[in-house]
C-alpha cells in the first residue's frame, strides 16, 4: 500500500495523516509538540503508522463476513493491548530517567533510599497500567505525560516523608525526568510494537469455535504482511519551518486548513482555525483555493495557549473549561483576552465574588469575540462555514460561536468534524498526493 504523509507541526500539538493512493485516509497520530520538532514529527507519523496497520486489521476482518462478531472485540482489544505496551515502555524509560535524575539529587544523603523509593513508585505505576487501558476504562488524555505524571503525582504524594524525602523532592524528579522521555523515539520498530500486540491479542482474545479461531489469524497474518510503503510527505503548521523536510516539501497553514476544510465538506466557503498559538479565518473557492484571509500569530490572546494559562491558573485540565462555562448562570464581560493579564484578571473576578463558570463564559465568549473579528476582516461567514482546530473541540467556544455567528450573519451551516484537529495535516497530505499525481 502506497501512502502519502502530511504533518501539522502545532505550537501544542503535532498531527499526521496518512493517505492512499486514492486520497482517502488510513492513518493519522497526533503527539503534544516538544522543543525538538524533530521528535514530534517523528512520534506522529509513528503513531499514524500504527493506525494504519490498525486500520489494515479491521479491513481484513471485515472481509470475512464470518468474522463480524470476532471483530467487534477483537479490535478494541488489539488496541487496548498495544497502548498498554506502549505505555509499559515509556514507563521504563521514565524508570531509567528517574534514576538518574536521584543520582544528581543534591540530597545526596538520601541517594539510595531516594533511588529505591523512585522504583517502588513506577512499579506501583506499573500496575495502575491496565486501570488506564482496561475493557472500561475512560482515559482523560492520551499523552504519557498527563497519565503517568497524575499517577506519579498521587504516589509521590502518599511516600513522602516530611523531614526525609520531601513530596517538593519527588515532584522536581519527575519535572527533570519527564522531558528526556517526551524528546525520545522508542527504538523499537512500529511493525515490532503492533506485531507483539497482535500476538498478545491474538493470545487473549475469547475463543471461538476452531475454524474461528484459525480465520482470525489467517486475517491478522494477511494485514500484518501487507507492505507500507511512504511515497511523500509535506509539512505544515507554525513550527514547519523547523520539519526535516525539504523546502519544496513545505506548505503555509493557510492552504492546507483551506484544502483541508474543503476536502471534509466540499461546500465550505469560510474556515475558521483556533490553534494553541494562532487564529486563521479564511475563505476558499469551491475547489479549496483560498481567497483571501486574515491571521493573528502576534501572541496566543484568544487562542487554545490562552485557555492553557487559564487552566493552570484555576487549577484545571484544558478539557475541563468548557464543560464547566457551560454551567454559568451568567456571562461575565471579559476586559482583555490577553495572556499577560489574564491571571490578574482572572484573580480580580473571583475575589469580587463572581463564579467560576460565569467568568469562563464569559471568556469563551471573548476569546470568540477576537475570532470574529478576523472573520469580518477577511470577508465575513459564507455558507458554509467549517471551524477546525483544537478549540473546536470545546464545546462553551462552539456554543458561543454558534450565537454569534447567528446574530452577526444570520443562520449559517456551521461545520465542525469530530476530527477537525487534524485538517491542517489532511491538507498537507493532500499536497503531498496531488504533487505525486502531478509527477506522473
Amino acid at each position: 500500500m502506497k501512502i502519502f504523509v502530511g504533518v501539522d507541526l502545532g505550537s501544542t500539538t503535532t498531527k499526521a495523516v496518512l493517505l492512499d493512493e486514492h486520497g482517502e485516509p488510513v492513518g493519522r497520530g497526533i503527539t503534544n509538540s516538544r522543543s525538538n520538532y524533530e521528535v514530534a514529527s517523528r512520534v506522529a507519523r509513528q503513531e499514524a503508522l500504527v493506525t494504519a496497520r490498525f486500520n489494515l486489521v479491521r479491513a481484513a476482518l471485515a472481509a470475512d463476513p464470518e468474522l463480524e462478531s470476532v471483530a467487534e472485540g477483537f479490535l478494541p482489544l488489539l488496541e487496548r493491548t498495544f497502548r498498554r505496551e506502549q505505555y509499559r515502555e515509556q514507563l521504563e524509560r521514565l524508570r531509567v530517567e528517574l534514576q538518574s535524575a536521584a543520582r544528581r539529587d543534591r540530597h545526596r544523603e538520601i541517594h539510595g533510599e531516594l533511588r529505591d523509593l523512585v522504583d517502588r513508585i513506577v512499579a506501583e505505576m506499573d500496575e495502575l497500567a491496565g486501570r488506564h487501558y482496561g475493557a472500561l476504562a475512560v482515559r482523560k488524555s492520551d499523552f504519557f505525560r498527563d497519565l503517568a505524571g497524575a499517577d506519579y503525582m498521587i504516589l509521590a504524594e502518599r511516600y513522602a516523608r516530611p523531614g526525609e524525602i520531601e513530596f517538593e523532592t519527588l515532584s522536581g524528579l519527575f519535572d527533570r525526568a519527564i522531558l528526556p522521555v517526551e524528546n525520545s523515539v522508542s527504538e523499537t520498530s512500529v511493525e515490532d510494537l503492533v506485531g507483539r500486540a497482535l500476538d498478545a491479542a491474538l493470545t487473549t482474545a475469547p475463543s471461538g469455535g476452531q475454524g474461528e479461531t484459525e480465520r482470525l489469524a489467517v486475517a491478522v497474518d494477511e494485514a500484518r504482511s501487507t507492505r507500507i510503503e511512504e511515497v511523500s510527505s509535506v509539512g505544515t503548521g507554525y513550527g514547519r519551518q523547523r520539519l526535516p523536510f525539504p523546502k519544496e516539501q513545505i506548505r503555509s497553514e493557510i492552504l492546507c486548513h483551506g484544502l483541508g476544510a474543503h476536502v471534509m465538506f466540499p461546500a465550505t466557503r469560510t474556515v475558521l482555525d483556533i490553534g494553541g498559538q494562532d487564529t486563521k479565518a479564511i475563505q476558499v473557492d469551491e475547489n479549496g483555493i483560498v481567497t483571501s484571509f486574515q491571521m493573528n500569530d502576534r501572541c496566543a490572546a484568544g487562542c487554545g495557549r490562552y485557555l492553557g494559562y487559564i487552566a493552570d491558573e484555576m487549577n484545571l485540565g484544558v478539557h475541563e473549561l468548557g464543560p464547566l462555562a457551560q454551567q454559568a448562570t451568567t456571562c461575565v464581560k471579559i476586559n482583555s483576552t490577553c495572556t499577560v493579564f489574564a491571571g490578574a484578571e482572572l484573580r480580580e473576578r473571583l475575589s469580587l465574588g463572581q463564579k467560576r463558570e460565569d467568568i469562563l463564559a464569559g471568556l469563551h465568549r471573548a476569546i470568540v469575540l477576537r475570532a470574529m473579528s478576523l472573520l469580518a476582516r477577511s470577508g465575513g461567514v459564507e455558507e458554509e462555514f467549517t471551524f477546525t482546530g483544537g478549540v473546536a473541540r470545546n464545546p462553551a467556544a462552539v456554543a458561543a460561536l454558534h450565537q454569534l455567528v447567528a446574530e452577526n450573519y444570520g443562520e449559517r451551516t456551521v461545520n465542525i468534524s469530530p476530527d477537525s484537529i487534524y485538517t491542517g495535516a489532511l491538507g498537507a497530505a493532500l499536497f503531498a498526493l496531488s504533487a505525486e499525481r502531478k509527477a506522473a
